[in-house]
């Protein structure tokens, strides 16, 4: 893997990733794409040395194929911050809660669903673009509560605003520790029924 730590505003991408609808977004907003043939198995680099893995609908539809890659990253990455970010569409829901299961509770990483290449370059430039250069998924990272991807992807449960998103972030400031969590856990934060929203948005099929 190339070890080289963009600059902020930049971005080290995939050569795969020429011409894609992603690396278009990023210029598009602004952010500095170098493209690099030397990547191994991560699509991205992020300042303050994160990396991202992109799951397409692709990938997960085509089968478990894809577990091996996520281990191979997670191995080779591991003095890096590492994000996963997964295409979630009507095509790839039916398998999107075993796939969370095994990146986040198994392999211990962040995932964040994405609708497509756009959202995921929307998600990017964020991350880049921060004021803070801290990364927001770094474990122990105070920025990381207010950070508003995981605010967002928190409001997108039923009955969750800002005001509980923020709540639950306080307590549980990362995927791995929110996926974790019971609904018990989540009661005193958020009420009774927000709480089995989250969890069921968090678990799915796996509650």
């Amino acid at each position: 893997m190339l070890n080289a730590v963009p600059p902020f505003g930049h971005v080290i991408a995939c050569e795969k990733w020429r011409r894609s609808a992603l690396t278009e977004n990023l210029k598009a907003s602004g952010v500095q794409v170098l493209l690099e043939q030397h990547l191994s198995v991560v699509d991205f680099l992020l300042p303050s040395r994160s990396c991202v893995l992109y799951v397409s609908e692709c990938d997960v539809v085509a089968g478990s194929s894809y577990k091996r890659k996520l281990v191979r990253y997670r191995n080779a990455h591991s003095s890096w911050q590492q994000m996963v970010l997964v295409e979630r569409t009507r095509l790839s829901d039916q398998y999107f809660a075993s796939l969370q299961k095994f990146v986040v509770l198994e392999l211990g990483l962040s995932l964040l669903p994405v609708g497509g290449q756009s959202e995921a370059s929307q998600l990017i430039a964020q991350m880049v673009q921060g004021e803070s250069r801290e990364n927001p998924f770094r474990r122990g990272a105070v920025s990381r509560l207010h950070e508003p991807l995981l605010v967002s992807l928190l409001q997108q449960v039923p009955g969750v605003g800002r005001t509980k998103a923020l709540a639950l972030l306080q307590s549980y400031p990362s995927l791995q520790e929110l996926c974790g969590a019971e609904v018990r856990d989540l009661e005193p934060l958020v009420g009774h029924g927000a709480a089995q929203q989250v969890h069921r948005f968090l678990h799915k099929e796996l509650i």
